[in-house]
């Protein structure tokens, strides 16, 4: 029921409390008199159902052909079992698709005009589809290549009462560009696949003859005020034309409105009216905090209604970040290639879309970036709802290729569809013209300028990752979506914008791999080189090594993970299936704290304007890439709990900054406490408390906030000796933050190792200590010694059958980069995802150790040659092992042991050594020589001389 009307250019009247009672009596009548009378208005026929079908790859088929197989609609072949069953059970770059099918297919229905549709004007839409061609009675109506919004045809003429035969034509292998087929996630096989079908919402609607083409609504928050622009069919008076506004957030009427028309265009027949609707009080405002709206109804007197939803929201950039409503805001988004495995395509329903959004929101994200590809409405709406900031793209990625008419054509096109369909929504505040463009930056200068005239209250960029990163921002960007903001010289850092790359496109995959835990970090010299907002491309893709048995028992519907079955026979075949679950929650626990310390190089970055994460979720293409906290299927992959990444990923987050997190016991640890805050208030007064504990230490202490600010605020320094740690230890150190709004309490941990100034007696140049031989070669004499009953502690600088020390995970996909950077003549990841340890085994009893990696093992990791064991029996186990990726699973041994002849070997393959200027590299070296002449050093597994040659120097 419509609430208020609100009429033409009348001035509000100033009326007693008894006369403003009676008139919103009498607006309710007559809203509800509209209501009545609206659905004879505009009147549909729900065309799901059951359709005849067939399948037309060699275009051997008409409109009338006869038709025996049949189909559901909505949906595609897919989702319908139609098309060519999966036989390539070995495909490892992405799922498969149960049933494929590429070209033409027909679906025809008969269809009953009912009578009172007579001297109507009729339409199909169709919501989501690809290039199509549509028959009534085997004539060609018309045709459409809209794949980013819905296509809408006009079948007056053909569609008389009676029944009718009407044929669709679908083609998912012609009609568009052809770069789009490979080079856009609207079609690509790696993510929502390239279906053929119709989805969404799909009907034939009549409506009269004068009735509503589109509405276009610009609120301003600032002004109190909503400019709208109506497309009508027919010379309508606009004396005949009403307003009705809605509050949805309490479903009240909005008065005190005054409705002025600007202007009234006349363009063949078709009318164009536009109007200002003056507020009489401020609006409620619309934002990821409070997510509130408005409904638009434009009403022709006794011939038709159009609604649509929006939000007063002002969505700006000042200098280097990003405001909305006038609040400092920080975007903290993900990537979205359309993973939706088990369609096979996008869904249409706003159920789905308020979950996956809903989830993203639980995760404290506030902002989705949607790789070269534009989301249905129901997407939109969602956002709408729950106050998520959407940046869509056009449906392409590659070169941007003025020449290329065709492209630029149906580009252009696409790009105004999207905003002309999806435009009313609140949520829809950014866009950008693809991803990792390159080409005319002239021709993508002229796109923005079209689009901005046509939406001037939206921001735009180029490309999400323009040129790679290695061209600057340009002007007529609003903001730059970026790994770096510029090219540099391999090995250099001061342009990144993210902590980890490919080893590629960054020396050692980024700043994370490469420079000595801390976290002081941050991308302040890459963000003064760019005059606005700069939001991290595609942040982290560190890799997690799955959890088979779960993720596979998901798959119920048209893509198969046929790619984890090849996986899961590999990680068998090599020995090492009963580790699967110790490699996912090893691999798992190290990416989320990876995740954690590069959000937070963003977070401590001031003036920067958000990272998209590259992803929360997994990527199940471009070599399977398993790079997600939560899996293909937004399920929880049980490495870290919402509520824990919250605590580096909210509007709120306490910060600590500090150098290093490895301390010497005679040094004081220092520190300081930052608040990143980007809610709607200051937190001036708010406690923030610190507590440092472990076995040996227990300090703590409380500041307040001094600044009634927003954005990146220093709170106070910590400085705590550290004389009381006599062993190796690891400290926790906790900050607690209780808020006055949104959230009731915000905490934040991070972890601090401490050692001993003076460890044993050790020395670079020590050959022996104690009972222990220590030798970094195999040389005979000392393998005869070993052989006689010796104990013998080998670090080699290197050996043969050998990968690489990678600290951070592999960075997305292992084939894929290999074969990019050996093109490329540049270093290959040597592709592991971290460490797989036993941390009560009496090794460790000087040196304390989680089950997988952290930041404490970052000397030993890089400085490591980790040895292939794949010779040895299969149930063997390093006490330090290396996961290997899902491509090689070679098992992979950092320290492990044997039994040689009489003697016993230990061998870590970091040498330790070389190291001893690193507390924790002396800490692990004196651990071991403990480790070895206790009793506990009893190794089980016989090993002869030649085999043992054989594993280190020889290669076949």
């Amino acid at each position: 029921m419509y609430k208020v009307a609100i009429y033409n250019d009348t001035p509000p009247v100033s009326v007693t409390p008894m006369k403003k009672i009676l008139l919103i009596i009498l607006l309710c009548i007559y809203g509800q008199y509209l209501s009545a009378h609206d659905q004879s208005m505009r009147q549909q026929i729900d065309l799901k159902g059951t359709w005849k079908f067939a399948l037309d790859p060699d275009s051997t088929l008409t409109a009338l052909s006869p038709l025996v197989d049949e189909v559901v609609l909505p949906g595609t072949t897919d989702t319908n079992r139609k098309g060519n069953p999966c036989t390539n059970h070995q495909e490892t770059s992405r799922l498969s698709r149960l049933y494929s099918y590429i070209g033409k297919a027909w679906y025809r229905r008969e269809v009953i005009i009912p009578r009172s549709w007579h001297g109507k004007q009729i339409w199909l839409t169709m919501e989501r589809t690809k290039p199509s061609r549509v028959y009534i009675d085997g004539r060609l109506i018309s045709s459409s290549n809209d794949i980013s919004t819905p296509q809408i045809f006009n079948l007056t003429k053909a569609l008389t009462p009676g029944p009718h035969q009407v044929a669709i034509l679908v083609d998912n292998n012609c009609g568009v560009p052809r770069q789009l087929y490979v080079s856009s996630h609207a079609y690509t096989e790696d993510t929502q696949t390239n279906w053929n079908g119709i989805i969404g919402r799909f009907y034939l609607e009549a409506v009269n003859t004068k009735h509503i083409l589109g509405m276009t609504i610009t609120p301003s928050a600032t002004n109190k005020t909503i400019n709208v622009k109506l497309r009508l069919a027919g010379k309508i008076n606009k004396s005949k034309l009403n307003f009705v506004l809605t509050n949805l957030k309490d479903s009240n009427m909005v008065g005190g409105c005054r409705t002025v028309m600007l202007n009234q265009h006349f363009i063949g027949r078709t009318n164009t009216i536009e109007a200002n609707i003056t507020l009489g009080n401020n609006p409620h405002l619309w934002s990821e905090f409070h997510p509130d709206l408005y409904r638009l109804t434009a009403i022709i007197e006794g011939s038709d209604t159009l609604s649509q939803n929006f939000g007063f929201v002002e969505f700006e950039t000042r200098g280097t970040q990003f405001f909305v409503n006038s609040h400092l805001t920080f975007l903290r988004g993900k990537h979205d290639a359309c993973v939706f495995p088990q369609t096979g395509h996008v869904p249409m329903d706003l159920n789905t879309w308020m979950q996956y959004l809903g989830t993203l929101k639980d995760y404290g994200l506030n902002h989705v970036r949607f790789h070269s590809w534009c989301p249905p409405d129901a997407a939109f709406t969602a956002a709408d709802q729950l106050g998520i900031y959407l940046q869509p793209e056009l449906p392409f990625w590659g070169d941007f290729n003025e020449k290329d008419t065709l492209l630029m054509s149906f580009l252009h096109k696409e790009g105004e569809n999207i905003l002309r369909t999806y435009g009313h929504h609140p949520s829809f505040v950014m866009m950008a013209l693809g991803n990792e463009l390159w080409g005319s930056i002239d021709a993508m200068a002229s796109f923005v300028s079209d689009f901005r005239k046509l939406a001037p209250h939206r921001l735009y960029t180029f490309g999400s990752n323009f040129y790679l990163g290695y061209q600057s921002w340009k002007p007529g960007m609003d903001y730059f979506v970026t790994c770096r903001v510029g090219g540099e010289k391999y090995g250099n850092y001061e342009t990144h914008t993210r902590g980890s790359f490919s080893f590629t496109d960054a020396a050692e995959g980024g700043i994370l791999n490469h420079f000595m835990p801390n976290s002081t970090q941050n991308f302040g010299e890459a963000i003064s080189k760019c005059p606005i907002p700069v939001i991290s491309h595609e942040t982290a893709q560190f890799q997690t090594y799955p959890d088979f048995a779960h993720e596979i028992s998901e798959y119920h519907g048209t893509l198969y993970p046929y790619n984890m079955d090849v996986f899961r026979q590999r990680l068998r075949d090599a020995g090492m299936a009963d580790q699967a679950l110790d490699f996912h929650r090893a691999s798992g626990a190290w990416s989320a704290k990876l995740y954690k310390a590069d959000i937070e190089i963003d977070l401590r970055t001031k003036g920067f304007g958000g990272f998209q994460l590259l992803d929360l979720q997994d990527y199940p293409g471009q070599g399977s890439s398993y790079v997600g906290i939560l899996d293909a299927n937004m399920q929880s992959k049980n490495i870290i709990t919402r509520e824990q990444w919250r605590n580096f990923c909210s509007p709120v987050v306490p910060l600590l900054i500090t150098q290093k997190f490895i301390w010497k016991n005679e040094e004081a640890f220092t520190g300081q406490i930052q608040v990143a805050n980007y809610l709607e208030q200051g937190l001036q007064g708010t406690p923030v408390q610190w507590q440092l504990a472990g076995a040996e230490l227990s300090a703590s202490g409380r500041f307040s906030i001094t600044q009634n600010e927003t954005g990146l605020l220093n709170v106070g320094t910590i400085c705590v000796p550290l004389s009381s740690c006599k062993r190796s230890q690891k400290l926790s150190l906790t900050i607690t933050m209780a808020l006055p709004s949104y959230l009731s309490e915000q905490t934040n941990t991070y972890e601090i190792w401490v050692y001993p100034a003076k460890i044993g007696n050790l020395k670079a140049g020590t050959k022996v200590s104690g009972t222990v031989m220590i030798t970094d070669t195999l040389d005979e004499a000392i393998s005869n010694k070993l052989f006689a009953g010796s104990s013998v502690l080998f670090m080699p600088d290197s050996a043969a059958n050998t990968v690489g020390g990678l600290f951070t995970t592999d960075y997305w996909n292992y084939r894929m980069f290999k074969t990019i950077s050996e093109s490329n003549h540049r270093p290959v990841s040597p592709g592991t995802l971290g460490i797989l340890t036993y941390p009560h085994h009496p090794l460790f009893a000087d040196f304390p150790t989680d089950e997988h990696t952290n930041w404490q093992w970052f000397t030993i990791i890089k400085a490591s040659h980790p040895l292939i064991l794949d010779r040895l029996p299969k149930g063997y186990k390093p006490i330090v092992q290396v996961i290997d990726n899902i491509e090689r699973n070679h098992k992979l041994g950092l320290i492990f042991e044997f039994k040689v002849g009489k003697g016993r070997l230990l061998v870590c393959m970091s040498n330790l050594r070389r190291q001893l200027d690193h507390s924790e590299s002396s800490a692990l070296f004196n651990s071991i020589l403990c480790y070895m002449q206790s009793a506990n050093f009893s190794p089980e597994t016989v090993i002869s001389k030649d085999e043992l040659k054989m594993l280190f120097y020889n290669t076949a």
